[in-house]
């Protein structure tokens, strides 16, 4: 307090001084240089950190050779490694000549070599994240043993070879040299160049080691046992050690020697038992895989790329054969991008006079050229239909198909995808080109598109299977008849042909008689050339109103491409008076009169379209008057459908998005008590499986060719968490419900009334975890037995309501109530575990269980047979287009694309029933009612088939027939193009395409 008071009355200066006297100032400035001086030190050690790390990058970045003087300075010390070896060399051969005398030039050149690599050793040493690692690497061992050796040589003017052979292991630097220099580029070579300096550098190193110990003998052995032996005869005793032959001329002597062969020869033998065949199959392969193709004039070729492997090469190549009846003529180039395996090369082997493999990558243009791409008939890409992520298959095809078209444009593609999302891009793809005959096969959209239409139409996947894809066996079926003639020899399939110029002018209904009174033939449907650009449609039992023109391509169902010919050949002049068909041939008249040109024909078609009324053929009291295809009694149906109208090219029936809390349905919902003759679709996912595409099951659903009460209910029953993934791509499309819940569950099945549905779908998303094939389709096979559990067996008083009275056979036989299930099989031979097969039919081989009769407990679909596509679309691309428009309801790709165009610039869609090309018939499955018959019980195929064509424009081509007794789920088997005269059952039923007015209960 005092001192306090007493400076207080100081002056402002003497105020300023501390207790000891010193000025206030002074110390100040102290402080302030003092902190200066450590901000300072602080600064520079910063500094100095900083340069330290930056010198230590560029080290480490040019002895990583990142730099242009870093590669340099590795070449370098490479070369000067190999120099240094000569040396070595050179002084063995100088020591054994004249054992003390060594050239003064050498010694000087070796010393500077070495003292170079000491330099090198300090720059690595510097640049070494590790330090104590550093001491421990490969590189550096050689130093401390190779570089001490020659500064004592120079010394002592005398050879002292010390471990200066391990100079030789600095040849494991050459791959990386060779990759720096640019000399290896691919796989091949950079594998070879390593396999290479690891056999030499292995074999120079034990030579040298051996050469050392023998010449200079075990140092504990008095007196010394060592012998005299050449480097190169110790080169020659290590390759024949590795080789495991040992002659024997050539011993070690010394101790050491005999511990590093014993060691050795287990190392050798693994190097050269390891090393040596892999050298010999790099070589081969490169050899006879990475050749070139040698186009001949006059052969075709087509190349096959994307997923080679033994499964899809096997199958393609069956395949091919199939449809090439055996009259190879095409050779197949198989462009893989992995090496086969053995199993492949031997198939490769066996089919070695038409197929070939190469080893490369269509996405590598050097590759594409090896193989002729430019001169191949096709470019075939194969799809991995089990990929656990099919749109990074198909992201992958869909480049492939890009590289294919970017080098060589006119090459025609035919692509396999899996999901039919994916196929939006391809249209995208400069020169991509459907009118020449580029195509896509997708998986989903076809699979689902056949299991849907099996919903409506029970048996037609069996019917367009035997019909498009591949023959039926006709002999596993005749074990159940006891007429064995019902079904004939004949292997009838679907094919296409231009027909005679002289149908032009006529109807599609009258081509059709025509052909099948005096040709034999069914015709299904024709292509028709309209528009300026040259498009086409594919029109399935068109309307009426359409005539045909010249140049015309029909689709027949046929035994052989000489009974499609007839209906080419025909000739009105010629061919009227002929009862035999198969007298019709080439004729070479000229009298055939000129009809209209196309234009001609496409206006008179403009002028006579009468919408209004109905066509003169179309004579029943079951046809509907045209209602811009929303049809059916507009008051009983004015409220349900108030909010539906069509997709924007008219081909689906559409509505506005249903959120998903409206259409979900729960035990507590009263709107699932009447659940009636609806379609129930089983689902097993989960919130991370790949979508399996409900949308492409819906579509085919809720086209437009069915009139709107004739809609079934679809219920989806499922995991929630699944079902929301799915529900965005469907939610526009009417009586569409889901229930959470699972098909492994009896409750979550009595909840949806599974015993009254019309059809039962089990579709499964969930990857196969397992190796096993017999187990990825465990929930699938679980989920069918669950529903099958769930029939109920009949009482005598519901038996002629669900069979028909005269069709009940034995009625001590017990009958049940089927469930039609279509389930989907991801591996084919796994209905073994589903398939009830009659007692008597024990004897069934196990590739019949797909058939039919050995599959009477249920429709069984397997996506394997969806292969064949791609050998059938190659001959003939129309097939393709076919088979599309009868099971997915699609147009042709260039009439949808014109459609949407037309639809997004009128907005309007009183257009969508003014154009004929839009009027698409559909599937059905018809029994026989009396008006079908002629008043006798003897009718035969042939007259039913005149009679429905002519009376209601329907057009028959197979036949849905109850197998004998016993047969108590009144199971059928299917009869693709019945003869003519084939007798006609009351319990029979008909595949019929109908036109889109007619309802086809009322039939």
């Amino acid at each position: 307090m005092l001192l306090n008071a007493v400076y207080s009355h100081r002056n402002p200066q003497q105020c300023k001084r501390d207790v000891c006297g010193f000025p206030l100032r002074a110390m100040k400035s102290v402080s302030e240089r003092e902190n200066k001086d450590i901000w300072w030190s602080q600064k520079r050690k910063q500094r100095s950190v900083y340069y330290i790390r930056i010198f230590s990058r560029q080290m480490e970045m040019m002895l990583s050779a990142q730099t242009s003087v870093g590669r340099v300075l590795m070449i370098l010390v490479f070369l000067l490694n190999i120099g240094t070896l000569i040396i070595y060399f050179i002084d063995l051969i100088e020591a054994e000549q004249l054992p003390y005398s060594l050239p003064a030039r050498v010694i000087y050149v070796d010393k500077f070599f070495n003292a170079f690599f000491v330099f090198y050793f300090g720059l690595r040493f510097v640049g070494a994240d590790d330090k104590l690692r550093f001491w421990l690497e490969l590189n550096s061992l050689v130093d401390f043993f190779t570089i001490p050796p020659v500064f004592v040589s120079a010394l002592l003017r005398k050879n002292c070879f010390g471990l200066r052979f391990l100079r030789a292991l600095r040849l494991l630097d050459l791959p990386r040299i060779l990759q720096i220099l640019r000399i290896t580029k691919d796989d091949y070579s950079i594998r070879l160049s390593k396999l290479f300096a690891m056999f030499i550098s292995t074999w120079l190193t034990a030579a040298g080691f051996i050469h050392l110990v023998e010449n200079n003998g075990d140092p504990w052995v008095q007196p010394v046992n060592s012998q005299h032996i050449t480097y190169f005869r110790c080169m020659y005793l290590v390759m024949v050690t590795m080789s495991t032959v040992g002659y024997g001329d050539v011993v070690v002597q010394t101790a050491l020697g005999r511990t590093f062969i014993f060691f050795f020869i287990i190392g050798g033998l693994v190097l050269f038992a390891n090393l040596i065949p892999e050298v010999l199959e790099i070589v081969q392969s490169r050899r006879g895989y990475k050749s070139c193709y040698e186009v001949v004039s006059g052969k075709n070729y087509i190349v096959v790329c994307g997923n080679v492997t033994l499964k899809s090469v096997t199958t393609f190549l069956k395949d091919f054969l199939l449809q090439d009846k055996g009259n190879v003529c095409t050779e197949i180039l198989f462009l893989g991008e992995s090496l086969p395996s053995l199993e492949l090369e031997a198939v490769f082997k066996c089919y070695s006079p038409y197929a070939t493999f190469f080893y490369g990558s269509a996405l590598n243009s050097e590759d594409l050229k090896r193989v002729r791409m430019e001169s191949a008939n096709a470019c075939l890409i194969l799809a991995d239909v089990c990929s656990p992520e099919p749109y990074t298959e198909d992201i992958s095809n869909i480049m492939r198909v890009l590289s294919v078209k970017n080098h060589c444009p006119k090459t025609r593609v035919i692509l396999q995808i899996i999901q039919s999302r994916n196929k939006v891009y391809l249209p995208n793809i400069p020169n991509w080109d459907w009118k020449m005959g580029d195509s896509i096969i997708c998986f989903a959209e076809l699979k689902l598109g056949f299991m849907a239409q099996s919903c409506l139409v029970p048996g037609l996947s069996t019917l367009l299977t035997s019909l498009f894809i591949g023959k039926e066996n006709a002999e596993t079926k005749r074990k159940h008849l006891k007429d064995k003639m019902l079904l004939g020899d004949k292997d009838y399939r679907v094919m296409a042909l231009q027909l005679s110029n002289d149908f032009a002018g006529m109807t599609f209904m009258e081509v059709c008689r025509l052909c099948f009174v005096k040709l034999n033939l069914i015709l299904l449907g024709i292509e028709l050339q309209f528009g300026s650009r040259g498009e086409s449609a594919i029109l399935i039992n068109p309307s009426p109103q359409i005539k045909l023109c010249r140049n015309t391509m029909g689709f027949f169902i046929a035994h052989s491409l000489g009974e499609v010919k007839r209906a080419h050949f025909y000739c009105r002049v010629c061919h009227s008076d002929i009862q035999d068909p198969e007298q019709i041939e080439k004729c070479q008249c000229g009298s055939k009169p000129s009809p209209k040109t196309f234009s001609e024909k496409m206006k008179f078609y403009g002028e006579s379209l009468v919408l209004d009324g109905q066509p003169a053929k179309l004579r029943s009291l079951s046809i509907l008057p045209p209602q811009r295809f929303v049809d059916g009694d507009p008051h009983a149906q004015e409220e349900e459908s108030s909010s539906v109208s069509l997709y924007l090219t008219g081909r689906f029936h559409w509505c506005d998005a249903v959120p998903l809390h409206e259409a979900l349905l729960s035990c507590e919902n009263q709107a699932v008590l009447y659940l009636q003759d609806h379609i129930l679709v089983c689902v097993f996912g989960d919130a991370n499986s790949p979508l399996i595409g409900l949308q492409d099951f819906v579509m085919p659903l809720r086209a437009t060719n069915l009139l709107y009460h004739e809609l079934k209910d679809i219920v989806l029953l499922g995991p929630l968490e699944y079902l929301q993934r799915e529900w965005k791509f469907i939610q526009n499309f009417p009586k569409l419900w889901l229930f959470s819940g699972s098909a492994l569950s009896c409750a979550d099945l009595k909840a949806v009334n599974v015993q009254d549905c019309a059809a039962c779908v089990i579709l499964s998303s969930n990857t196969p975890i397992s190796n096993n094939p017999s187990l990825v389709d465990t929930e699938s096979i679980l989920a069918t037995l669950n529903v099958r559990s769930m029939e109920v067996k009949l009482s005598s008083s519901s038996l002629d309501a669900v069979f028909g009275a005269g069709a009940l056979g034995n009625q001590s036989e017990p009958r049940y109530k089927r469930i039609p299930i279509t389930t989907e099989l991801k591996f084919s031979p796994n209905a073994r575990f589903i398939n009830e097969a009659p007692r008597s039919s024990s004897d069934i081989a196990e590739e019949d269980l797909l058939s039919p009769t050995a599959a009477p407990a249920g429709a069984i679909f397997s996506d394997g047979f969806l292969n064949s596509l791609l050998s059938m679309t190659y001959y003939n691309h129309h097939i393709l287009a076919l088979l599309q428009a009868l099971v997915t309801s699609r147009t042709s790709p260039e009439l949808e694309q014109l459609e949407e165009e037309d639809r997004r610039l009128s907005r309007s869609l009183d257009n969508v029933v003014q154009n004929p090309y839009q009027v698409r018939c559909k599937l059905a499955l018809l029994p026989l009612s009396e008006r079908w018959l002629s008043g006798g019980m003897e009718d035969s195929f042939g007259d039913i088939y005149c009679k429905a064509l002519d009376t209601f424009g329907i057009l028959c081509f197979g036949l849905y027939r109850l197998t004998e007794e016993p047969n108590p789920f009144k199971n059928r088997f299917v009869i693709a193009r019945p003869a003519s005269d084939l007798k006609m059952l009351p319990t029979d039923l008909l595949f019929s395409i109908v036109p889109f007015n007619i309802a086809t209960e009322d039939l």
